[in-house]
């Protein structure tokens, strides 16, 4: 099979995942390596006055958290931080992995920034970590509960947590309460674990940007 390959003199885009676009040229090509020229600056995008963070509980299915992160990183996550809580299925996660998936969805989409993904912790440890910003739990509760749009303030760091199939156990709330974490609904549905991740991501996104032009 013949693989379509980029020659020298070859223009390319490059980041440095931190937040620059270059233009570059191809000076060597191998089957093992490659080595470019970078040329100048295209784009100096600045950091975003909000930072996203999701901790979230891995899914049985890897996949499914898989296709979390890619579509997270198209529209738009700075932190990923990864959990095991007591209804968790799921004890061990390839970073290495997730990392590479986060990294191809970065260049497909044209994102300039990399987030951040933690390796896999527990729930209580992942509590006594120090977070910046609004903090908020997701889970299914019978009082209603208020929505994160109601709830979140606009152009400020916040870190949302994610249960896993199953949920958060009542301790597991409380505890979260306890640290200082909001409880919220994401909507009337019954998302699956990676659904949610996906729409809370998408909701502060969403708000933020609007905020943005108002």
């Amino acid at each position: 099979m013949k693989v379509l390959r980029l020659q020298v003199g070859s223009a390319l885009l490059v980041t440095n995942g931190q937040g620059t676009l270059f233009h570059a040229v191809l000076t060597e090509a191998h089957p093992k390596k490659a080595v470019i020229l970078l040329k100048e600056v295209v784009q100096d995008t600045p950091n975003e006055s909000f930072e996203i963070h999701i901790a979230i509980a891995p899914t049985k299915n890897i996949e499914r958290i898989e296709w979390f992160i890619e579509k997270a990183v198209e529209i738009g996550i700075h932190r990923v931080s990864l959990f095991t809580s007591f209804h968790s299925e799921r004890k061990q996660v390839r970073i290495d992995r997730l990392e590479k998936i986060s990294i191809a969805a970065m260049k497909q989409s044209m994102k300039l920034f990399a987030p951040k993904i933690e390796p896999l912790i527990t729930f209580d440890e992942f509590l006594k970590l120090s977070v910046h910003g609004q903090r908020f739990i997701a889970y299914i509760d019978e009082q209603p509960l208020p929505l994160l749009a109601q709830k979140l303030s606009p152009q400020s760091n916040c870190t949302i947590l994610i249960g896993p199939e199953g949920d958060f156990s009542k301790d597991e709330i409380a505890l979260a309460i306890a640290k200082g974490y909001q409880p919220i609904s994401l909507g009337k549905a019954r998302l699956r674990t990676e659904t949610a991740g996906l729409i809370a991501c998408a909701t502060v996104h969403f708000i933020n940007q609007y905020h943005e032009k108002v």
